[in-house]
C-alpha cells in the first residue's frame, strides 16, 4: 500500500480522509476516460467533471493529467507483484501439476492484461517512446514475476533437470516477454482464426518446457 508521503498535495500536505478520496475519485475517472479516449487527448478539464469536482481540485492533487496516469501505473506495479507472482510462487513442478501451474499463469496473465488494457498500452506506448517514467513503470511490474520465475528455473537447472548450461535468468527474460506480448495482443492474434483459450494453451506449453524441461502432456 502506497504511504502517506507518497500521497502529498501538490502543495505538499498530505490529504486527510476527504482529501484522500477526492483524490481517488479524480484516478478512478482518469481510469474509466482512458477506456475511451486517447491519453493524448486526456484533459485536466474532463477529469474534474467527470469527477464532480473542478479543475482547480484536480489541480490540488496533481499538476497534470499525466501525472495522474503515472499514479494509476504506480498502483498498479503494487497490484501485479502480488497478483503476477501468486500462480509462481504456489506452484508445484511435480508431475501434471507442473502443467496445470503453467496454465494458471498464463491465465493470470491474460486476465491483468484484459483488466487493465488502456492502462497498460499507455505504459508500453510511452516506453516505447523511450519516456524514463513510464518504462521504469514496466520494469518495476514485470521485476518481481521475472524474479520468481528465475528462481523456479534455477531450482530445476540445480536438480538436473534443465542443461546445467542453461542461463536461468536469460530464459526467465524470455518467457515473461512472450507472456505479456501475447497478453497484450492476443486480440489481435485471435483474428487470424485461433482462440483465447488455444492461445493461453499455447503460452502454458512453452512455460512448461521452459520451466521444467519436458515436453508438454497431449
Amino acid at each position: 500500500m502506497t504511504g502517506g508521503a507518497d500521497l502529498r498535495a501538490v502543495d505538499g500536505r498530505v490529504p486527510g480522509r476527504r482529501g484522500l478520496a477526492t483524490r481517488a475519485r479524480l484516478l478512478d475517472q482518469t481510469r474509466e476516460l482512458l477506456a475511451t479516449t486517447s491519453y493524448r487527448d486526456l484533459k485536466v478539464v474532463d477529469i474534474a467533471r467527470a469527477a464532480g469536482t473542478s479543475p482547480a481540485t484536480f489541480y490540488q492533487y496533481f499538476p497534470d493529467a499525466e501525472s495522474a496516469l503515472l499514479a494509476l501505473a504506480d498502483e498498479l506495479v503494487g497490484e501485479g507483484r502480488e497478483r503476477l507472482t501468486r500462480p509462481v510462487r504456489e506452484a508445484s513442478w511435480d508431475g501434471r501439476s507442473a502443467y496445470d501451474s503453467c496454465e494458471a499463469i498464463a491465465q493470470t496473465f491474460l486476465d491483468f492484461w484484459d483488466e487493465h488494457r488502456s492502462l497498460l498500452a499507455v505504459i508500453d506506448l510511452a516506453a516505447t517512446e523511450d519516456d524514463q517514467r513510464f518504462r521504469e513503470i514496466r520494469v518495476r511490474l514485470l521485476n518481481s514475476f521475472t524474479e520468481v520465475l528465475v528462481d523456479a528455473i534455477d531450482s530445476q537447472r540445480r536438480a538436473g533437470r534443465l542443461p546445467s548450461d542453461l542461463d536461468p535468468t536469460a530464459t526467465a527474460s524470455v518467457l515473461v516477454a512472450m507472456l505479456a506480448q501475447v497478453s497484450g495482443h492476443h486480440y489481435g492474434i485471435e483474428r487470424y482464426g485461433t482462440t483465447t483459450d488455444e492461445i493461453r494453451r499455447a503460452m502454458a506449453r512453452l512455460l512448461f518446457s521452459g520451466i521444467t524441461g519436458r515436453k508438454p502432456p497431449g
